[in-house]
């Protein structure tokens, strides 16, 4: 694979670093040669490292566009890859000249790469936000600048996410470190904490917060230093507010001789900025095992969980820097155990070979998509109750897209949503609002496969609009010529007779395959009389997912105040007909539980908007301690936080499916027959319905779950043949696309 990047050649900071890692590093596998657009520092580290470096300068872009078109074609170059806003103009105009995909690297917010400078802005600012939306991929330096980019109106499924990563062979320094510090200007002792940070002394760095944050921390600290390296622009400003603070701050300017001798010297490594992507400063100290304080921002979040190996904060919020700086100024332990915790992670997905990987296999993706034979019809359209906020729903859209993509990994999908925002955000796939009437015709009118996406979409008890929707939005897709697929789904209850009439004319004239995720959906569709489409029983594919790795799980606990590794009975509620006469059973259970066995009740949201009402209300008369989760966030992390709990007493069927793929006993507690049949289908017997629910029910069903916990392979076994049963979905999904490929 031959790849050429270009560059202006005057970069520094963290997209000098990562340009000159990753090229020296791909240049072991693949040829990848570097074009600057000017001479110097760049250019000569480059060389030094043995990347092939050519530089074409001038200040005539249509030159410089001739020489290098001439140059990509003779030497056979197969993607042009850009780093920054000049080279991204120039790769923007190469497109249209070269039947060559053009990739760039966002290393930061384009939009405050000119802060303080209004007529470059201007310019190159907006010189570089149109060529950004001319090239063909772009590859984000942190998932949240890739959602940045998203929510900027880039299309969603034509990015990429790397890591900046780095080398994390140990290194030594035989220095003296308080000897060190004392060369820079610190004033320390044996007695000292050192805290510091290395970057540039400007506006985005907000350095002002972090001297206000060490300032509020030293006052309690007093043995607590600041060293800071680097310099800039503020350099005078700061000094000023360290000096009106009346606290020692170290302005130790740029350091020489590489940062290694910098980070031994310290106990704890900051960084205080308003925007990053995904900054070296926090690897390079992960790799000291440095106890690390840093902004939520860009890519940080991805590298440091909350309280477990690190703590965040707000940008400009010095309050809360200055409690996390106390906190570990005071412990030497926690200190320790942070950064060791922070190098784990940091060193098992951020090295620099990591990089590399996912580079090249980005590049192999990229000219796989780009060769991609044009056809009149490619993809699917996936329709469901997504972009709700129900965890539930949104665990089924995710497994579904796990399944095209373990098809076709290139596959284009569409999905409907309500918040076409947020799913284009979650899953990086392209989404249309659900009531967007003149999308439809559309996007079917060019895709080979409809999905009716999980979930018991085929029912009128909830509403009978929605009924209407999907039924007519089956009807539309079969009519623009796609192959219809209802994916994993149940059926009913439909009560009305003329919905169950039109329910079977709909489903008999224009689905092609029905895949059911359990029995009772099955005997409905006999009932209605339904027998045209292919039928197949197979299960949920939310079943499929995975838990989200430990620290992760760690970190959302922490984050709602709930300790990682107590012991817990969750109750997963929905504010449902007749709710509110039983919510007390729910809060006199969660007490019994609590006395009887010391589970300590965790009140989990699956539905983040309107669960945390019924959590509350059932929670009201409590007198032991509980916790409150009113947002665990995606699937990964709800599956993760349920796989923690001792018993799940649920209302919500997904946390019920969710914990029955972990092994954790269930209670039931129905208020829709979906509830009650995937507890029969795993051969689970522990519910109740709602409206004949008491508080004995409960404690005696907790009672037989609590002895179940013991031995739970039972149910495990159960969930793993429904697994088995879940590939029906992928199967049948698979020949529907072959069959429309073969006409």
């Amino acid at each position: 694979m031959k790849v050429i990047h270009l560059i202006s050649g005057g970069d520094s900071g963290g997209a000098k670093t990562h340009v000159l890692s990753l090229l020296k590093h791909l240049n072991r596998s693949i040829t990848a040669q570097l074009i600057c657009f000017r001479d110097g520092p760049f250019a000569e580290e480059a060389r030094s490292l043995g990347i092939p470096t050519q530089i074409m300068n001038g200040n005539n872009v249509s030159h410089v566009c001739r020489q290098l078109s001439q140059h990509i074609q003779a030497e056979g170059f197969q993607v042009i890859h850009c780093h920054g806003s000049r080279a991204n103009m120039i790769g923007a105009l190469l497109r249209r000249r070269l039947q060559v995909p053009v990739v760039t690297t966002v290393h930061s917010d384009y939009k405050l790469d000119y802060l303080g400078r209004p007529l470059s802005r201007l310019t190159f600012g907006n010189i570089n936000s149109w060529a950004l939306r001319k090239l063909d991929y772009r590859i984000g330096v942190s998932d949240a600048m890739v959602d940045l980019l998203i929510s900027r109106g880039f299309p969603a499924d034509r990015f990429y996410t790397i890591y900046n990563g780095i080398d994390f062979t140990p290194t030594r320094v035989d220095e003296d470190r308080l000897e060190y510090l004392r060369s820079l200007g610190a004033d320390v002792d044996e007695h000292s904490v050192v805290a510091g940070i290395a970057a540039r002394l400007n506006p985005v760095k907000d350095m002002s917060t972090l001297i206000r944050g060490y300032a509020a921390a030293y006052r309690q600290c007093p043995n607590l230093r600041l060293v800071i390296a680097g310099d800039g622009e503020e350099r005078q400003m700061l000094g000023k507010l360290a000096e009106e603070l009346q606290v020692p701050v170290c302005f130790a300017g740029w350091i020489s001789g590489g940062m290694d001798r910098f980070y031994h010297a310290l106990d704890i490594n900051c960084l205080t900025s308003l925007s990053e992507t995904f900054p070296y400063a926090l690897t390079e100290g992960a790799r000291w095992k440095l106890a690390t304080v840093a902004t939520a921002v860009g890519g940080i979040p991805y590298l440091i969980d909350q309280d477990v190996n690190g703590f965040l904060f707000t940008p400009g919020d010095h309050e809360a820097l200055g409690r996390a700086l106390a906190t570990l100024a005071r412990d030497e332990q926690l200190r320790r155990d942070m950064g060791r915790r922070l190098y784990e992670k940091a060193s098992t997905h951020f090295s620099i070979q990591n990089t590399v990987d996912t580079q090249l296999h980005i590049y192999e993706e990229v000219l796989r998509r780009y060769h991609r034979p044009k056809q009149k019809r490619d993809g699917a359209v996936i329709c469901g109750a997504y972009g709700r906020g129900n965890a539930g729903d949104d665990a089924i859209l995710e497994a579904i897209l796990r399944e095209m993509r373990e098809i076709d990994p290139d596959m284009p999908i569409t999905v409907l949503s309500k918040n076409p925002r947020d799913t284009r955000l979650t899953y990086r796939v392209q989404a249309v609002h659900r009531s967007n009437l003149f999308a439809w015709p559309r996007i079917m009118g060019r895709s080979k496969l409809y999905i009716n996406g999980g979930g018991s979409l085929i029912q009128d008890v909830t509403s009978r609009r929605s009924l209407w929707y999907y039924l007519n939005n089956i009807a539309t897709a079969k009519r623009r010529g796609c192959e219809v697929q209802m994916y994993g789904c149940g059926i009913g209850p439909i009560l009305r007779e003329n919905h169950k009439k039109l329910a079977a004319d709909i489903l008999n004239r224009y689905v092609d395959v029905i895949t059911l995720r359990e029995p009772d959906s099955l005997q409905e569709l006999r009932a209605i009389g339904v027998s045209g489409p292919k039928i197949l029983l197979t299960a949920d594919p939310a079943l499929t997912l995975p838990k989200a790795d430990d620290d992760v799980v760690d970190s959302t606990m922490l984050k709602a105040g709930i300790p990682p590794h107590g012991r817990y009975i969750c109750f997963a509620l929905r504010h449902w007909k007749g709710f509110d006469a039983r919510a007390a059973c729910f809060g006199e259970a969660a007490e019994y539980a609590y006395r009887t066995y010391g589970l300590t009740p965790v009140f989990v949201s699956v539905e983040k908007h309107s669960d945390p009402s019924a959590a509350a209300l059932a929670a009201r008369d409590l007198k032991v301690p509980r916790y409150f989760l009113p947002d665990a966030g995606g699937a990964g992390s709800i599956i993760g936080v349920l796989s923690r709990m001792e018993v799940v007493v649920s209302m919500r069927l997904h946390a019920l499916i969710f914990a029955a793929g972990q092994g954790v006993p269930l209670v039931g507690v129905v208020y829709d027959p979906k509830v009650s049949a995937f507890l029969r289908y795993i051969g689970q017997e522990l519910f109740v319905d709602l409206e004949r629910l008491s508080t004995d029910d409960l404690k005696a069903m907790i009672d037989r779950a609590v002895k179940l916990g013991e031995n739970p392979d039972a149910q495990r076994q159960a969930v793993e043949k429904l697994r088995e049963m879940e590939s029906g979905n992928l199967r049948e999904a698979r020949e529907l696309l072959n069959r429309t490929a073969e006409n």
